[in-house]
């Protein structure tokens, strides 16, 4: 189990308010005084440099966060996830998405049982079915090799497939991979309307085999595969499932041996380790696959082992838990710097605010602190162009992490050294800004009178002191990849713990689920009674009349 403490209780958390309150934070003060501030707010991996220097904190600052993570327990709260102890207590499941990527040979036990030797037999029958469609050797009905594969799932299992495939694509095989999750009919239509029912795989994934959206679509995708010369049983060598449920999936047409299965401590927004990512590795390949898994592997060895001082997804989520709840950042902004990761902040998004927005914590009580932030961003340098405006001279602090690779995957001429230029020079800007002295020197310099510069002034000064991590990779590659998720992964189950709150479930998604169940029963039903309240009840009624 988790342990049960109320942050605001321990001596760390009210020292945290004493320096929050008597100190003020000036990076360019911090960087002057300090001339290794970089080397000891930084650290250097055999892949990755992270740096932390550009931060709102000093030593002091650091150690009582440090110290804040002793007193939470996350020692213990982290060998509890890792040795497969239900810490999902609410839904009573061991939480061990991890146990999909070790490497090692020591067990895990679930009640008891190991589970490694059942996940390495669907990881070996993910290998077999994906070298047989790659090859060509799987045939659709009419004979012809599979070219394009449709994954049909929603939340965990569309976000972490697409976000992988869209990321390694410079490792992509001949299969074009496609991914419909929203109910909108126009996502599926619009994703079928090029494709070739005879060269089409369909991947179903849905625990349950009883998602909504995910079920609406697998049976309109069906309708549409039957309505081309293939029959009933052909739907056979068509369409896979990565569920649970072998009844409902064997009576959709799916062969008993074309389920892929995985488990109830496996959650869905941490899933893509699992059978859920075999579309990543029909999109790469299988030996890609394991290298995303092995890049995922040597983020947990770092963070269950590495002392907290050093441990960098520790240091993340302390860095946000200072922000979040000290000065008041609603949101924090995720920056990629690589348009192969134009879908991670998304990703993000579900990982943490799925994760950490919650308002009950671990004793059942309603808690008076600040929780999970708003999660967003968008790959540089388009973001640039769009909202940095409102991080440089905006009224809301928003801490932000940059995410960049020294080489680029696709030489061409200098645009990878201008887009590293940007990084560098956002986060310098970001955290240095212009001060009126500078602005009013540049001004004079160029030439402006006295009147010019007074009008323009205002607008041109900028504040800095907005904080940064940057993160830079040698290169994108799968194993990179895998640490980099693993890294976030786990800085949300960091903060989890020190906000005590439960990270693994997600109430919050049932009841505009359950309630759309009903309202769609009205809906269909013209003449049923309508009794929600009276704005409910005319969208309702508007609907009805112009349908």
């Amino acid at each position: 189990m988790l342990p049960k403490i109320n942050p605001k209780s321990t001596k760390s958390w009210q020292k945290l308010k004493q320096i929050f309150n008597n100190q003020k934070f000036d990076l360019r003060i911090l960087f002057n005084e300090n001339s290794r501030r970089f080397s000891e707010f930084s650290m250097k991996t055999d892949h990755f440099l992270f740096d932390y220097s550009k931060n709102l904190i000093n030593s002091e600052v650091k150690e009582t966060l440090l110290e804040l993570a002793e007193e939470c327990q996350l020692k213990a709260a982290i060998e509890a996830m890792f040795s497969g102890e239900k810490i999902n207590e609410t839904e009573g499941r061991a939480v061990l998405h991890t146990a999909l990527r070790d490497f090692s040979d020591t067990p895990i036990l679930v009640d008891g049982k190991d589970v490694k030797p059942s996940i390495k037999a669907v990881l070996s029958k993910m290998k077999v079915f994906s070298e047989r469609v790659i090859s060509g050797t799987h045939k659709g009905f009419s004979g012809k090799a599979i070219t394009d594969v449709v994954n049909i799932g929603i939340g965990g299992s569309d976000l972490g497939p697409v976000m992988a495939c869209k990321a390694l694509q410079h490792y992509k095989t001949r299969l074009n991979i496609h991914f419909v999750s929203n109910v909108d009919g126009n996502h599926l239509a619009e994703t079928l309307k090029n494709l070739n029912p005879e060269t089409t795989l369909f991947i179903i994934a849905s625990k349950t085999f009883t998602t909504q959206e995910t079920m609406t679509n697998a049976h309109s995708a069906k309708d549409w595969f039957l309505k081309s010369d293939a029959q009933k049983d052909d739907v056979a060598k068509h369409f896979v499932a990565l569920s649970t449920n072998k009844k409902a999936v064997v009576d959709f047409g799916i062969l008993e041996e074309n389920i892929f299965e995985f488990w109830d401590w496996v959650g869905g927004r941490y899933s893509l380790w699992s059978a859920i990512g075999l579309s990543i590795v029909l999109a790469v390949g299988y030996m890609h696959f394991e290298e995303l898994l092995r890049g995922a592997y040597d983020t947990d060895v770092h963070f269950r082992t590495t002392e907290f001082s050093e441990n960098i997804p520790v240091l993340m989520g302390l860095l946000g838990i200072w922000y979040r709840n000290f000065f008041s950042a609603d949101t924090y902004a995720v920056l990629p710097y690589s348009q192969y990761l134009e879908r991670f902040p998304a990703y993000l998004q579900q990982g943490d605010m799925e994760s950490n927005g919650k308002s009950a914590d671990r004793n059942r009580d309603f808690v008076d602190y600040a929780t999970g932030p708003v999660i967003w961003g968008e790959p540089g340098t388009n973001g640039q162009h769009a909202f940095y405006q409102l991080i440089h001279q905006g009224t809301s602090l928003i801490p932000s992490d940059f995410i960049a690779y020294v080489h680029s995957c696709n030489k061409i001429s200098d645009h990878q050294e201008k887009l590293l230029a940007n990084v560098f020079a956002q986060t310098e800007a970001l955290a240095f800004g212009k001060t009126e002295e500078e602005v009013r020197a540049e001004l004079e310099q160029s030439g402006k009178n006295t009147d010019e510069i007074q009008a323009s002034l205002p607008y041109k000064i900028f504040r800095g002191n907005k904080p940064t991590n940057t993160f830079l990779f040698k290169e994108l590659t799968p194993f990179s990849l895998g640490q980099l998720i693993a890294l976030y992964e786990h800085k949300i189950f960091v903060q989890g713990v020190i906000w005590n709150v439960f990270s693994f479930d997600q109430f919050g998604v049932e009841l505009g689920k359950v309630l759309a169940g009903k309202i769609l029963s009205e809906i269909e039903d013209e003449k049923s009674r309508l009794d929600h309240d009276s704005s409910t009840n005319g969208l309702i009624a508007y609907y009805r009349e112009f349908k």
